[in-house]
């Protein structure tokens, strides 16, 4: 779209955009009817505040119906575009995430920036980047190049989310300058030093801020609710030596997200611990704790917290737990209609084992949970035995393992049996005597949910032999495998088709017989995604059910190659082929697929003699 001079004139006729020039303007340029400006025009005149609204807010609230892309309002998003592209200036879409905030809020004061309705968003040696939402009005910018002495960039943004991040970084950055500043010149010793294996000494600075200071509440509160709209899964608290470090995990990628001076850390790291009732005095041992607390949508989230000592202090990770995110119905967990049915045949048996396995992230149990709610009727007792409890549920009946008292996942089984359970769900089989206590459980008709820590589901086989368990009773219990894995899925705003390189599929599918797609999706990145071109994650899965086949070939000298292939010729598809599934849908690509895979180097059985492999589309 071509900017016109025209409009430009009617726009920057008065320096501030006038809500009834930007109307004019909206009408000549065949954005608006006319009739629907009159509206708005008289609707605002009737209806006057004493909030002073952005006439762009006040149009995008009347919601329009755009004259050009028919039967869709005008948002405020593209009303700023249009607005950027007849001032002449770039349109940004302000991501908290890549400001930082430390330095732009150091370049003018909040008052300043208040005044005139500035943001600024990126700050260089020479240069500094403000947005702004009144791209006619720049006689700051001249002055302020002046005081700086640095160019002054402009870039049109949304004036609400200007508002609201004016708000959140200077309150926040003034948080951390308060809390700095609230040393207790009492002389308090500095316990982070314990812990500092590398601690350097600096005349006349002694103290430590106070977890329960108000600047400090402020920075965790903002901390938590900002770790939210991010659909972050982890937060992690770094110390280090100058700075300590915040970072978030979003879709299963680390980004550094702000930096807090060592005694603020330390602080925000002491109140989060008070929050999760751990001990705050200890700083030499890990801890383990929980916090409840509610997003900004209202609804109930659990954060499970884990603090360990490291050369600059205490690391704390706090891994967020959104029930609407963790229990999700098998469509959901990417499960297609033949594997809800494979593993639904599985999980609804009255006894037997039935093991999910993958590594450390892989979703394990987000399947599990989910499973549990299907599974956790009125007429059901589901037991389960965690270490620790990942998210409290009412559903069931949940015991969190405790080392100190000689509470384990085999003492805590033996425990549950005497329960009259119906459903076990152990956390995780990690010795001999766990695996022993769940194929007791099974024996004795009851119905056993694990997981194991191996790269495909054959393998779950020799990982329980491994372990010590008798092959006989491998065959009297275990009812099924399933390895899963989780990829990022294509941000469904912005995801293009493309057509799929047969290199990038041969290496995927490795000869097994699966088509070529004609048509795939790529990433493209836009404001949903944050320019990632991804958004949320799917799993993957290689179901195994074990038929009389396969338990007549579990024995105690086990070949997993001979054992692997006859799973596959029953019907089994390995991790790769349900990806590639997922690839021909337009749900993923290869490139995500084949990051998360086992090695290529792992020993695979060979393709399927009977029973071939479903076809990709």
């Amino acid at each position: 779209m071509a900017a016109s001079p025209e409009i430009a004139s009617l726009l920057g006729r008065r320096g501030r955009l006038q809500l009834d020039e930007l109307l004019a303007a909206l009408v000549v340029d065949g954005l608006v009817a006319a009739e629907d400006a009159k509206q708005v025009r008289l609707g605002s005149r009737a209806g006057r505040t004493t909030v002073e609204l952005h006439p762009l807010v006040i149009i995008a609230n009347a919601r329009l119906a755009s004259q050009r892309d028919t039967g869709r309002p005008l948002s405020l998003e593209n009303l700023v575009e249009w607005l950027a592209d007849h001032a002449g200036l770039p349109y940004l879409k302000i991501d908290p995430m890549k400001v930082n905030v430390a330095v732009v809020t150091q370049v003018v004061s909040h008052a300043y920036a208040k005044r005139h309705r500035i943001l600024p968003v990126a700050a260089a040696t020479g240069e500094v980047t403000f947005a702004t939402a009144e791209p006619f009005d720049a006689a700051w910018a001249t002055d302020l190049s002046h005081m700086l002495r640095r160019d002054v960039h402009r870039m049109v943004a949304n004036p609400i989310d200007i508002n609201r991040y004016l708000q959140e970084f200077y309150g926040v950055q003034r948080s951390i300058q308060l809390a700095q500043g609230a040393k207790n010149a009492g002389g308090y010793e500095n316990s982070a030093a314990i812990l500092n294996f590398e601690q350097l000494v600096e005349l006349g600075k002694s103290g430590e801020v106070g977890a329960d200071d108000r600047h400090v509440v402020h920075i965790v509160d903002w901390l938590l609710q900002y770790a939210f709209e991010q659909r972050a899964s982890d937060i992690h608290l770094e110390p280090r030596r100058d700075a300590g470090q915040i970072r978030f995990r979003i879709d299963g990628v680390m980004h550094k997200v702000f930096e807090l001076p060592p005694p603020v850390m330390a602080a925000v790291t002491a109140r989060i611990k008070i929050l999760a009732r751990m001990d705050v005095a200890e700083k030499r041992r890990p801890q383990d704790g929980r916090i409840k607390t509610r997003s900004p949508g209202g609804r109930e989230i659990e954060l499970r917290i884990s603090s360990m000592p490291t050369a600059f202090g205490e690391k704390v990770v706090m891994r967020i737990f959104d029930p609407d995110l963790v229990v999700k119905d098998f469509a959901q967990l990417g499960f297609s209609p033949e594997e809800t049915r494979q593993w639904r045949h599985m999980v609804e048996r009255p006894h037997g084992v039935v093991l999910v396995t993958g590594p450390t992230g892989s979703g394990k149990t987000t399947t599990l949970y989910s499973t549990l709610k299907h599974l956790a009727t009125p007429e059901m007792n589901v037991c389960t035995v965690e270490d620790p409890i990942e998210m409290v549920s009412a559903e069931f009946n949940q015991m969190q393992v405790q080392p100190s008292i000689d509470l384990d996942f085999a003492s805590g089984v033996r425990t549950l049996l005497r329960q009259d359970p119906d459903i076990i769900m152990i956390g995780e089989i990690r010795d001999l005597e766990t695996a022993q206590m769940a194929v007791q459980a099974s024996l004795t008709g009851h119905l056993v949910l694990s997981t194991l820590h191996t790269n495909d589901a054959p393998s779950a086989v020799t990982r329980l032999l491994d372990l010590g368990v008798p092959h006989y009773l491998i065959q009297s219990t275990l009812t099924g495998v399933v390895a899963q894995r989780l990829v990022r899925t294509l941000c469904p705003y912005c995801k293009v088709e493309a057509a799929q390189d047969p290199h990038e599929w041969a290496a995927l599918t490795r000869g097994w017989p699966t088509p070529l797609p004609e048509k795939v999706c790529k990433p493209v990145g836009c404001l949903e995604c944050r320019n990632t071109g991804f958004m949320g994650r799917t799993g993957i899965y290689e179901m195994m059910p074990v038929s009389p086949r396969l338990r007549g070939l579990i024995s105690a000298q086990l070949d997993l190659g001979g054992f692997g292939g006859e799973a596959l010729a029953e019907g089994m598809r390995p991790l790769r082929i349900s990806a590639a599934t997922q690839v021909a849908r337009g749900l993923t690509t290869v490139q995500e697929v084949l990051a998360v895979l086992p090695p290529i180097e792992t020993v695979e059985p060979a393709p399927p003699i009977r029973g071939a492999a479903t076809d990709a589309a």
